[in-house]
């Protein structure tokens, strides 16, 4: 092939690793046929300096158009975050790690008539890491995430709720994903609760008939704060339900570490672990961020005890007010 050409696949096949380097092959491969041997092993040198290969399965198809319907409370997420980001426990560490190999051999697994785990439910506090361990999930397994916002489905079509939802589970059915839905309670509700709308019960007996059948090209992810407000016959329909509990000491002080890891302090944050029992994941990433941003301000190169023990402070207050208005 001409080189000129060669240059012009090279290019277009930029952001695609196995294109780009099977481009690149052929162009040292050139190179090595003309003998320009000098040539073809500095070439080769830079191609394997670049970045490692990605130890990531690619997605498994490639993406479907979303039914028009549903757009308006689906939403297709771009992964920021890995899976250094994220802090869980020895127990979900190792129910993630299962899944993802089971994922992995899922054809083996089918092949010999067992089902693969593909509907998962996190139940646990606000604030706790539902989300991002779902982004951190597909990521890992190599597959896009779509956001289900069930709220504004329910306040927007509540007469279309039903529809609308097995619209959903017919595109994960199709299109290989994981398929998130947030505030899952906001739709799963125990159908015996007083003053229950009948169209929501309607809707209930629709979900579990939809969460049953289905086998997913991916996974279906549900995420509850309020798991006790759940249908009972809901969690049967999980193939594996993992709780997100609120970080120990222990995780409190992995977090800390990890979030002060590029910045200088002139205090050790782990000294004040026991001021920060009992608070979620976002809300110490939120007091973390107040204390660097307080040094930003102050242009100061260092984060003081001072700027941490007044986010704490901030927070403490944020804490007791918001407890306040949930418990009226």
């Amino acid at each position: 092939m001409a080189r000129g050409e060669l240059m012009k696949k090279l290019l277009a096949s930029y952001g695609r690793e196995e294109e780009f380097r099977a481009v690149a092959e052929q162009i040292i491969g050139e190179e090595e046929k003309k003998n320009n041997r000098v040539l073809a092993r500095s070439l080769r040198r830079s191609l394997d300096a670049g970045p490692a290969r990605s130890s990531r399965p690619k997605a498994l198809a490639p993406l479907i158009p979303f039914p028009e319907a549903a757009g308006d409370f689906v939403e297709l997420v771009e992964p920021t975050h890995n899976k250094q980001d994220i802090i869980l426990s020895p127990e979900n560490i190792r129910i993630f790690l299962g899944l993802l190999r089971e994922s992995r051999a899922a054809d083996t697994i089918r092949r010999r008539g067992l089902a693969v785990r593909s509907k998962l439910l996190f139940c646990g506090p606000p604030g706790c890491g539902k989300t991002l361990c779902a982004e951190i999930f597909a990521s890992e397994l190599g597959l896009p995430l779509y956001i289900v916002k069930l709220d504004r489905l329910i306040s927007s079509y509540l007469g279309e709720t039903a529809t609308n939802v097995r619209k959903i589970f017919e595109f994960a059915r199709k299109q290989p994903s994981v398929l998130f839905f947030d505030e899952f309670d906001a739709l799963a509700r125990a159908r015996d609760e007083d003053g229950e709308h009948n169209e929501l019960r309607r809707v209930v007996n629709s979900l579990l008939m939809f969460i049953d059948r289905i086998q997913p090209k991916g996974f279906v992810v549900a995420a509850t704060n309020l798991d006790q407000s759940l249908d009972p016959a809901i969690w049967r329909r999980f193939d594996e339900v993992i709780w997100f509990d609120r970080p120990d000491t222990r995780m409190i002080a992995r977090f800390l570490k990890m979030r002060f890891k590029n910045v200088a302090v002139s205090f050790e944050p782990e000294a004040h672990l026991a001021e920060l029992e009992g608070y979620s994941y976002a809300e110490l990433e939120r007091l973390c961020l107040q204390a660097i941003k307080a040094s930003i301000i102050d242009k100061r190169k260092i984060v003081r005890e001072r700027d941490f023990l007044d986010a704490i402070a901030d927070e403490r207050r944020r804490r007791r007010r918001t407890s306040r208005m949930t418990a009226a």
